[in-house]
């Protein structure tokens, strides 16, 4: 049997791990036409097709899965041979607002250190006024925050929708005033107006219950049945569901998520590419 390339062994990886040429091609900094033809080529060369694709999804066929195990020791070990003459760790240093980066950041985290080893990950996870200030001192590399009114042009990563999330314990006459969760005591927090504004545009009288700690605290007090809160659908704890039908609530206003950056080393693009690409849905992405 011909030699595997290394290239076309990397671009199946990375299709497998996002399951999207789209998202592996985002990742990679090249074009999805370009990746599907290197796929191709390595069906070709191993005599078996890998990808089982339709317009809509990809997915591994059985072959596939079982050859993506030693693909990624494949992988593994050519970059282990060119380790002693490539660069030296490099560090990324990332910040996120409270509800962007979902549930799965830890699982893509796991996914990135496993392709590039000698990347060094810094995450910090705070307000969107906070990230933007440790962007500009040059304390983070890149911030994934909402939609600001900054001098500079952020990259639009995804449109987050929200709604109106308790415990299915919580109850609420009308007759009472709201009872809510929020995020932060700062009146400029955008998830903070969200909430408000909405409410008071609608006539809906509320209070706060439960107030500070950024997103995890809000979500432990919603899960006791003590509050709602205005919460964003890709980062909604198991258990909770949407009320604002149930309770005749306004609709709130979704959100662009965006991507700000300082000048980076090529290494370091390429892991953010991937993260971003992986993080944020094809269905999510704003035009």
């Amino acid at each position: 049997m011909s030699t595997l390339d290394v290239d076309a062994v990397k671009a199946f990886v990375m299709v497998a791990d996002l399951l999207s040429f789209t998202k592996a091609a985002q990742a990679l900094g090249t074009t999805q036409s370009t990746l599907s033809i290197k796929v191709r080529r390595l069906e070709e060369r191993l005599g078996a097709r890998l990808m089982e694709r339709t317009p809509r999804k990809v997915a591994l066929s059985l072959r596939g899965m079982a050859f993506l195990p030693a693909a990624r020791e494949f992988v593994a070990a050519h970059d282990r041979a060119i380790s002693d003459f490539s660069t030296a760790p490099y560090r990324l240093a990332l910040g996120f607002v409270d509800h962007v980066a979902g549930p799965e950041l830890p699982i893509l985290l796991t996914q990135l250190h496993a392709f590039d080893p000698c990347l060094t990950l810094k995450i910090k996870i705070d307000t969107t006024s906070n990230l933007m200030e440790k962007l500009d001192l040059g304390q983070l590399d890149a911030v994934v925050v909402h939609d600001v009114d900054d001098r500079r042009r952020g990259e639009v990563l995804s449109l987050s929708r929200y709604g109106w999330f308790a415990a299915p314990s919580f109850n609420w006459q009308r007759n009472e005033p709201l009872r809510l969760a929020m995020p932060s005591t700062d009146e400029a927090n955008p998830d903070r107006l969200r909430a408000t504004r909405a409410l008071e545009a609608a006539g809906i009288a509320w209070n706060e219950t439960f107030v500070g700690g950024g997103g995890a605290a809000v979500n432990i007090a919603v899960s006791t049945g003590l509050a709602i809160a205005a919460l964003a659908y890709r980062a909604v704890n198991p258990g909770f569901i949407d009320v604002g039908a149930t309770f005749g609530l306004p609709p709130l206003p979704a959100s662009r998520i965006l991507l700000y950056k300082n000048t980076l080393l090529p290494q370091a693009c390429t892991a953010l590419r991937m993260l971003t690409a992986a993080a944020f849905s094809d269905a999510d992405r704003a035009s």
